[in-house]
């Protein structure tokens, strides 16, 4: 009990002594994600490994002493824990396979989906005051070659067909390099040109990791000691956590020459590699079966009324609305939530829930959450850089006559009830929900996200002080998110002492008056919930709980191909080339021209690999959506013919491609990409319900 004590005491900043053993972790100020780090510390220094499952944010103190005295006496919770041990690989690099996330934005990168980008990032540029202009630059450098050498994250690269790997530190390339803008001379209107052009070409073409560095750094030199540092993040390489692992790792170097930081014994492709035998336990399979036996009750995405086809957009950047609550309303809205056992998160993400309930007019609908989703299976993993977050599709039934309160309850159950089981990720069960459904478009293209409490899961804040950098001042930034497959997402952060929300979008899908009445009412809603009077009243719900008949545009309602073909052997060598393709790729018989390459157990990050592989065989570059807009070897073939300009006698056709005379229904017309074509790879399957 004593060491349980003084961990919380260490994650809570309260008294060992003065720790309640029968108040839950959430009542004195803890949080899931706490939570997770209670958990990697509680196998670091007692030696006990507990599932997430088990790590509850209601938990007390001597809740959780029984619960590490049963796994520690091979009690029969202990089986819970995973039986996987994390090693260094012994080449570490050597190629290891892509999380389902970062499949799903590889995928993305090929313009597989609508809503896709030519690169899936983050990014963020924030203020230095009191730099150094004369030192800055190469200490910069310096922290950032460091850093490549400390977590060789930074040093990967993804295969055209969907790996990854690490490159040596001395390969030619393989260290990030900083670019410098010296604008200490310039004039205001210099200053503010150059700015404005530097944040335009790193938010609309991010860093690529299958043609170099997955981080773009630069720094911005300004006159009266100022600057600006941007940070350009591939989401193909980095998550959240790790984004913040990052920055703080590399504020140390850069703040110190001769800084060291503890080495790691384990790097992002050990972790991956383990997990290569998660499928044979019987946790992943319990979490499996108990995903599959709900998805015929997830409902859909709310149906938001839309101003254009996702399939007709082309995004470049995702706009940004936000608000930032002050450091009292902030702390006031924790004590709120403390007092009515609901996590902040849990709070905002019921906010959130409440106003797309009012906004498409139903109050039954399906989310998509994205998690931290470091398994606890090595005490470094925290500390580790790399893609580890996961999604997860949440299902909201908001019951017209609770109150907020009641509201919150409910959704902090569902949620923990489904988190529980996340050894299944978002995306896997995306796929074999779009699978059941025969839809192409993705199913979770709302998404909300929550890092609140991160700063006090590492620790506290990131650095101020960046030496010859100067002062951080983390409050003046500017940020812009590309992520495939959303049409919106709200992300919740902490900004020293005060909270920010963002409602980030796909402008062109909505219309701009009801996006600014949404927020609006977000944050009157949040509001209401600090000053403690929205608690305990109905929200006003619609009575309707699924979205009726509407002859509008509505997310999740909107039309999909009816592709059918007659069924029957390949009918001509390009359709049995194509078969061939398919039973290479997946290592099945194909025998049937019907036969759907995704019913068949294939996924997106192997249709890639297919589209590849016919480029060579058949001698035309199919773009991946058209692969997905009809996934079987006829209509795969009628693409490819439609590419090279043959039907099946040679010719050149005289009619429409995807009307052969084999085909008793026609298949779809399927757009060309606009845009220009790339060699490699996406918040979904999204950053999120991947199709497939």
């Amino acid at each position: 009990m004593k060491e349980l004590a003084e961990i919380w005491s260490e994650l809570l900043g309260l008294p060992p002594g003065e720790i309640p053993p029968d108040v839950g972790f959430l009542r004195l100020g803890g949080d899931s994600v706490l939570a997770v780090r209670m958990s990697a510390l509680v196998r670091k220094r007692l030696g006990v490994t507990l599932a997430l499952s088990d790590v509850r944010v209601e938990s007390t103190l001597n809740d959780l002493a029984e619960l590490v005295r049963r796994h520690a006496s091979g009690g029969a919770s202990a089986a819970q824990a995973l039986p996987l041990t994390v090693t260094p690989r012994p080449d570490p690099h050597a190629e290891f396979p892509l999380l389902p996330l970062q499949q799903g934005y590889f995928v993305g990168q090929q313009d597989g989906w609508e809503l896709s980008y030519d690169s899936a990032h983050y990014y963020l540029d924030y203020a230095l005051h009191d730099i150094d202009g004369d030192e800055a630059a190469d200490a910069l450098a310096d922290a950032l070659e460091r850093l490549a050498a400390h977590q060789p994250t930074l040093r990967a690269r993804v295969t055209s067909d969907g790996r990854q790997y690490v490159l040596p530190a001395d390969a030619p390339g393989a260290v990030p390099q900083v670019r410098t803008y010296d604008l200490r001379e310039a004039g205001p209107d210099e200053v503010a040109a150059a700015l404005r052009d530097v944040r335009e070409e790193m938010s609309a073409g991010g860093p690529d990791p299958t043609s170099g560095p997955g981080i773009d750094v630069r720094l911005t030199l300004l006159p009266g000691g100022e600057g600006r540092l941007h940070l350009g993040l591939s989401l193909l390489i980095f998550d959240g956590w790790s984004s913040s692992v990052l920055s703080r790792d590399l504020l140390v170097y850069v703040a110190d020459w001769n800084a060291a930081l503890p080495p790691l014994d384990i790097h992002f492709g050990d972790y991956v590699t383990s997990l290569a035998d998660l499928p044979a336990t019987a946790a992943w399979q319990a979490d499996r079966d108990w995903w599959w036996s709900r998805l015929g009750t997830l409902p859909g995405p709310p149906a938001l009324p839309l101003a254009a086809d996702p399939q007709e957009v082309r995004p470049v950047t995702m706009g940004n609305r936000e608000h930032r609550w002050s450091a009292g309303r902030w702390a006031a809205l924790r004590r709120q939530c403390a007092d009515r056992g609901v996590t902040p998160s849990t709070a905002m993400m019921t906010a959130f829930g409440v106003v797309l309930a009012r906004w498409a007019g139903h109050r039954r609908m399906l989310l998509n959450s994205l998690q931290l989703n470091r398994l606890p299976i090595h005490p470094e993993v925290q500390r580790v850089v790399g893609a580890f977050a996961a999604t997860m599709l949440l299902p909201l039934d908001l019951d017209p006559h609770a109150s907020f309160a009641e509201l919150a309850t409910a959704v902090q159950a569902t949620s923990g009830e489904h988190a529980a089981h996340n050894l299944i990720t978002g995306v896997e069960v995306g796929r074999e929900l779009a699978r059941r459904r025969g839809s192409w478009r993705p199913v979770g293209p709302v998404v909300f996200q929550s890092v609140l409490g991160v700063d006090a899961a590492m620790g506290g804040g990131p650095p101020q002080d960046a030496g010859p950098l100067g002062r951080v001042v983390a409050s003046d930034y500017f940020h812009q998110l590309r992520t495939p497959q959303v049409a919106i997402e709200v992300r919740c952060f902490e900004l020293g002492a005060e909270m920010v929300a963002v409602f980030s979008l796909v402008e062109e899908l909505f219309e701009p008056d009801r996006v600014a009445a949404a927020f609006a009412e977000f944050v009157t809603l949040v509001d209401a919930l600090a000053d403690g009077g929205g608690w305990d009243r109905a929200p006003g719900l619609p009575s309707a709980a699924d979205p009726g008949s509407d002859d509008g545009l509505r997310l999740g309602l909107l039309p999909e191909p009816a592709v059918r073909h007659r069924e029957g052997p390949p009918s001509d060598a390009l359709e049995q080339a194509v078969a061939d393709v398919f039973e290479e790729i997946l290592e099945v018989p194909v025998l049937d021209r019907a036969a759907d390459f995704f019913g068949l157990g294939g996924d997106s990050l192997l249709a890639v690999r297919a589209v590849v592989r016919l480029a060579k065989e058949a001698g035309a570059s199919l773009p991946v959506r058209e692969f997905l807009a009809d996934s079987t070897v006829a209509g795969v073939a009628s693409a490819v013919r439609s590419r090279t300009g043959l039907n099946e006698t040679g010719a050149t056709p005289a009619i429409r491609p995807g009307s052969g005379p084999n085909e008793t229904d026609t298949t779809p017309t399927v757009r060309p990409r606009t845009g220009p074509d790339e060699t490699g790879n996406t918040h979904g399957g999204s950053h999120l319900g991947e199709r497939r």
